[in-house]
């Protein structure tokens, strides 16, 4: 089918969804929802035979709902109406929800049901309940959709599902709905307001004196010493940025505030950095990537190791690594690699792998330049650590996406594995016509050649885990679920630590390496890389200052641009090829 994509944003459902329609066989473009004109506009151009709505904030035009069959991804079980779907659903504490698939009508959510896919609910953010299981509800939604579609089937009325579904209309949560009592509410209710709010738009409170919005809530479960006899409330200890506040019950750590007001910056920011010298009587309540622990705790880093094969998680926030962050992991790594294991294994984290330089610490910097110089080149130290391992062999286990500098992190190590339902952008040029560093220039032609390289950094599209394997960029993907992943990863991971040619293997490796370093040495591809770098952080084009400003404040885009809108590229008849960065490779 002929298809248009209308959006608010390229956001990580509408990316899983332009993915899944293209490998289905259809022909897509896509338009962000900026005005009635120009949705009009682009449906004129494109002459979609449907239109799919996966994450919008207004209605679709009358002029076209009505003259093309429209679907709207509702993040609800049937019958839920409202634009706080799932922020409901995690502050009441419901056992399950779902996605509904509906037909556009005049009324917000309030079209016939084509179909609706329900999951269990995670203790989780909403940020990341909407990355995973949100995600995939919509698209097996989806799929059920336009299947019954192409069989002549029919929408059922929602007057006819709401007399026995649980679904029904909600108004938009407000910051009184969110509001923590924090003389009154345990832990477990904390951790649901925060979580219903993560993302956006947060939980509106003051800490030390400071109105912000609170994000990342993670629950302590060890009682340390700060939280004994402190009051509700309180900020008793601080940890790699992150901060602890007491409960009536227990603690919850605090990862990000977003100062609210004219006088600080408007975007999230680690806690400990926006409340600055108010923590200065706060003890530091240090932990060890590998110190093991009984209960529940926050940290930015986590080894475990299992016999033969170590494990370093790095759930980092978004998954953007600043230059301490870097700093850090290359710290932990390089312990990980001293000690006497055969396999290590780089988790990420459960939502993001990792996506590279921390945009919004550069933004917040002094000196935004420098900041990113410093940002870069931490990260290069860090790949650079991981190519050079010659006691271990290396595992990069994308439980969720990666992107831009964070995808050619993963490259770094010896396999690269993913979830099936991961998303990678292994491209920079979004952000400004970044070059990019990370030794890429390295890692991606070895592993899919230079005219490959070349489209996917030049394409700027997103690639499923399937296409990446089929492009050679990774070397397997698998897992239907999280867990499923993990346990697959372990599995694979300690019977490559056993394997009897592991010692070939290892020896391979090396002669690798040499042959590569006589070839070029990696030292001429990171300063090549840097010096095209250094012009798009300290020369005359703003670029790439711009398109971070504007990234970072989540300014609304002003047009789509012309890689997703085919409509607009003259490409309407070139064909699909043009549209995957799959197909290209």
């Amino acid at each position: 089918m002929r298809i248009l994509l209308l959006a608010h944003s390229y956001n990580c459902l509408t990316q899983s969804v332009h993915c899944a329609l293209t490998a289905a066989g259809h022909d897509v473009s896509i338009e962000f929802d900026i005005a009635d004109s120009v949705t009009e506009e682009a449906v004129a151009l494109w002459r979609p035979e449907l239109v799919i709505a996966p994450f919008l904030k207004r209605r679709i035009p009358e002029s076209v709902w009505r003259r093309h069959r429209c679907l709207v991804v509702h993040p609800g079980i049937a019958g839920d109406r409202g634009p706080s779907a799932l922020d409901w659903a995690i502050s009441e504490g419901v056992g399950r929800w779902g996605v509904t698939i509906l037909e556009a009508n005049g009324d917000m959510d309030a079209g016939d049901v084509w179909a609706s896919v329900e999951f269990p609910m995670r203790d989780a953010a909403k940020s990341s309940l909407y990355r995973q299981e949100v995600t995939a509800a919509a698209v097996a939604a989806l799929t059920t959709t336009l299947a019954a579609i192409n069989a002549g089937g029919a929408p059922k009325p929602l007057a006819d599902l709401q007399a026995n579904a649980r679904g029904r209309l909600r108004p938009l949560m407000k910051q009184a709905d969110r509001a923590i009592d924090w003389r009154r509410d345990d832990t477990a209710t904390v951790l649901r307001r925060i979580r219903a709010a993560d993302g956006a738009p947060g939980v509106a409170d003051a800490v030390l004196g400071i109105p912000v919005r609170l994000y990342g809530a993670h629950r302590e479960g060890n009682a340390p010493p700060p939280l004994a006899g402190a009051t509700a409330g309180a900020v008793v200890a601080q940890r790699s940025g992150a901060i602890l506040r007491a409960t009536v019950d227990g603690g919850v750590w605090i990862t990000h505030l977003q100062r609210i007001g004219d006088d600080g910056n408007g975007f999230k920011l680690p806690a400990a950095q926006v409340l600055g010298d108010r923590l200065a009587e706060v003890p530091e309540l240090a932990l060890a990537p590998d110190a093991r622990v009984d209960g529940a705790t926050w940290r930015p880093i986590e080894y475990v190791e299992e016999g033969a094969v170590g494990y370093l998680h790095f759930p980092f926030h978004n998954g953007a690594m600043g230059t301490a962050d870097c700093e850090a992991l290359r710290a932990a790594y390089v312990a990980a690699t001293r000690r006497a294991t055969r396999v290590i294994v780089l988790m990420g984290g459960p939502d993001f792998w990792s996506n590279g330089i921390h945009l919004n610490l550069i933004e917040a910097a002094e000196h935004p330049a420098e900041e990113s110089w410093r940002n870069i080149n931490a990260m290069n130290d860090l790949v650079r650590e991981i190519i050079m391992t010659s006691r271990q062999l290396t595992i990069a286990a994308m439980q969720g996406n990666a992107g831009a500098g964070g995808a050619f992190l993963a490259l770094a190590a010896d396999r690269v594995w993913a979830r099936d339902a991961v998303i990678l952008n292994a491209h920079y040029k979004g952000m400004g016509n970044l070059y990019g560093s990370e030794y890429w220039t390295y890692l991606l032609p070895r592993r899919v050649g230079d005219d490959a390289a070349r489209a996917l950094t030049q394409g700027r599209l997103p690639m499923t885990a399937r296409a990446a394997v089929a492009a050679g960029l990774i070397d397997a993907q698998f897992g239907a679920d999280p867990e499923g992943f993990r346990r697959e990863v372990e599995r694979r991971a300690q019977a490559l630590a056993a394997a009897p040619d592991y010692e070939y293997l290892l020896a391979e490796k090396a002669r690798s390496r040499a042959a590569d370093e006589a070839h070029r040495p990696l030292a001429a591809y990171r300063a090549a890389e840097l010096e095209r770098m250094h012009r798009n952080f300290f020369g005359f084009d703003p670029s790439y200052h711009v398109a971070r400003f504007h990234f970072v404040g989540k300014v609304p885009r002003s047009r789509t641009p012309l890689y997703l809108a085919r409509h607009r590229s003259g490409a309407a008849g070139a064909g699909r090829a043009a549209q995957s960065v799959a197909a290209a490779v």
